[in-house]
C-alpha cells in the first residue's frame, strides 16, 4: 500500500532556503526559536536529532562558522529533504547527514551541543500523514529513550536544548533530572502579552548549575516584540 504522504511548503531565510518536500513537518516558529536560542560551542560538535528538513543543522552552521554538525533522521523523506537543503547551503562541507535510528547511531566522538525539536503527542489520534505522525508522535521516539541517548552522546560539559509545549516540557524536564541531566536554562514563550506561555525552550546538561530562567513574548501590541526580533533577526527575511 502506498504511504500517505503530504508535501510541505518551502521557506526562505536570509542565508539559506528550505525547499518544498515530503518531510514530516514544515518550518515552524518553534523550530526557529530553538535554533536561535540553543547554546552552541565555538569549534564544537553539534548533533541535530530528528533533523527533518535540516533547519536546526543549518541554523547551527550559520551561527557557529567553525562547528561540525551531524544531523540524523529515521525517515527517508526527511533525509532526502535535508540532503537537498544542506547541499544547496553555504555550509554543506560542515554538515553530515545520517539516515538512522537514534538508538542505533554510533558516532566516533561525543557532542558539545545537541538540539532537538522532539515529538510530543503521547496518546490519541496520530496525524494523517505518515511523515507528520513520525515527527509529532512519541511512538517512534519515546521521551525516556531520547533523554537516555542524549546523556550517552553528550560530553561532560555539553548541553542539550529542546522545545516542547509547556505540560510536556515540564514532564520532560523531570525525566531529565531523574536521568542525571540537570536544567540549566529555561525560557517560557508567550504568544503575546495577554496569553500564558504555551511553549518551553529549555537546556539540560550533566553539570548542575543554578538555572537561568527567562520569558519571551513573541508579539506585543500587535507587533513582534523587540526580544523576538533580536533573537531571530539573523534568520527571518523580514526582520
Amino acid at each position: 500500500m502506498k504511504e500517505n504522504i503530504r508535501r510541505t511548503k518551502g521557506f526562505d531565510f536570509k542565508q539559506f532556503s528550505i525547499s518544498e518536500s515530503y518531510a514530516g513537518m514544515p518550518v515552524s516558529t518553534d523550530g526557529v526559536l530553538l535554533g536561535a536560542w540553543c547554546q552552541l560551542t565555538q569549534m564544537g560538535r553539534v548533533l541535530d536529532i530528528g533533523t527533518g528538513t535540516g533547519l536546526l543543522a543549518l541554523m547551527a552552521a550559520q551561527r557557529e562558522q567553525n562547528a561540525q554538525i551531524d544531523a540524523i533522521d529515521i525517515d527517508q523523506f526527511s533525509i532526502q529533504a535535508a540532503t537537498k537543503n544542506i547541499e544547496q547551503s553555504p555550509w554543506s562541507k560542515r554538515i553530515k547527514i545520517f539516515h538512522t535510528d537514534l538508538c542505533k547511531f554510533s558516532p566516533n566522538a561525543l557532542y558539545d551541543s545537541i538540539v532537538c525539536n522532539p515529538p510530543y503527542f503521547n496518546s490519541g489520534e496520530t496525524a494523517k500523514s505518515d511523515q507528520r505522525a513520525k515527527a509529532r508522535h512519541t511512538d517512534t521516539l519515546p521521551h525516556h529513550t531520547l533523554i537516555e541517548r542524549c546523556s550517552q552522546l553528550l560530553t561532560e560539559s555539553g548541553s542539550a536544548s529542546f522545545v516542547l509545549p509547556v505540560p510536556e516540557g515540564e514532564t520532560f524536564i523531570r525525566l531529565c533530572e531523574n536521568a542525571g541531566l540537570h536544567l540549566q536554562r529555561r525560557c517560557d514563550v508567550q504568544p503575546n502579552e495577554v496569553k500564558q506561555a504555551n511553549r518551553l525552550l529549555f537546556q539540560v546538561g550533566k553539570s548542575e548549575v543554578t538555572p537561568k530562567e527567562e520569558t519571551l513574548i513573541i508579539r506585543q501590541n500587535g507587533q513582534y516584540s523587540q526580544a523576538f526580533v533580536h533573537l531571530t533577526n539573523a534568520f527571518y527575511l523580514k526582520m
